[in-house]
């Protein structure tokens, strides 16, 4: 997921759940006392390149992050899908793909191509930028290009616990993420319920949606120097709640100097610091220290069960 990221906690203007008033809050259905912090830690891009698929099962088998999310479209899915069966109880869920941004490194559907052609730019890749993105895509075509993709995750072993957005292309536009709440309904699956205005948004959610308090990031003009600062000052703003934690781990080796290339903001480098920070003890302490209790996927999916 990619997107401009601020020092600070960025909450959402609500988006409700319908004319229901919640009597409890999801630390209480969870077990925990109304004013716990609760945060899901979570790794992007999964797949998407060797160096970040060994980034980010280090984290998991830390117990650095809580979940993560996999790019069943990028050439790494083979790699993921044995660490799903030696793993069985990884949080691993579906980054549902819709765009392809790096220069020489790119990816298109999993869909037959003549069944989702408005998902392709002229060289027959996913469009490299949401607006271009959301632009042309049809919401039938993303679909089941959707489908798709979560179907090919399924088959190879890897057994979703939720549904999230690369480079949230499917919030751009109410169509598209009325496709996502669509298809996370149809398959039972928790997915990233953002907060926004539009009443059209907020009649998609049903009544056992769970909606973040907060979408917790920092600026991406952080020296490299205060990495691991600006992600604790971030952990020290939080208040009771459920909040959303993204990062992008990844070693900085050839490989990814290579996927990347040209590109500072979520490359090699920055992707190292994620690693570095969410392992560090620093981290540790400033989670411990705010009384930050880690959870995952699975245990909203419980909460979001029919």
């Amino acid at each position: 997921m990619k997107q401009t990221r601020r020092i600070c906690v960025s909450v959402l203007a609500d988006m409700g759940f319908g004319t229901q008033v919640e009597t409890k809050t999801v630390a209480e259905r969870l077990g925990y006392a109304a004013d716990t912090k609760l945060v899901i830690l979570h790794a992007d891009d999964v797949a998407m390149a060797h160096s970040i698929n060994m980034a980010s099962f280090a984290a998991l088998d830390q117990k650095a992050i809580s979940s993560a999310s996999v790019m069943v479209t990028c050439p790494c899915i083979a790699e993921v899908a044995a660490y799903a069966k030696a793993h069985p109880d990884a949080d691993l869920g579906v980054h549902l793909t819709l765009t392809s941004e790096w220069k020489t490194y790119r990816w298109g559907p999993v869909a037959p191509k003549d069944q989702v052609p408005s998902l392709l730019d002229p060289q027959g890749y996913f469009y490299p930028d949401v607006r271009s993105a959301a632009a042309h895509i049809k919401p039938k075509e993303a679909e089941r290009e959707l489908r798709a993709q979560i179907e090919l995750a399924m088959k190879i072993g890897i057994r979703p616990t939720h549904l999230d957005m690369h480079m949230m292309t499917l919030a751009a536009t109410p169509q598209l993420y009325s496709t996502l709440v669509k298809v996370g309904h149809d398959l039972h699956l928790p997915f990233l319920a953002l907060r926004g205005n539009g009443m059209r948004r907020k009649m998609m959610l049903s009544d056992t949606d769970i909606v973040f308090d907060s979408f917790v990031g920092f600026d991406s003009n952080v020296p490299a120097d205060r990495w691991t600062e600006s992600y604790v000052k971030a952990l020290d703003l939080l208040k009771p709640g459920l909040h959303y934690l993204i990062v992008h781990p990844g070693y900085d080796d050839a490989e990814l100097e290579a996927v990347t290339v040209d590109h500072q903001l979520y490359g090699a480098a920055w992707r190292q610091r994620d690693f570095d920070t969410v392992t560090s003890l620093e981290f540790k302490r400033a989670l411990e220290r705010n009384h930050i209790i880690l959870v995952g996927w699975k245990d909203l999916r419980k909460l979001s069960s029919p």
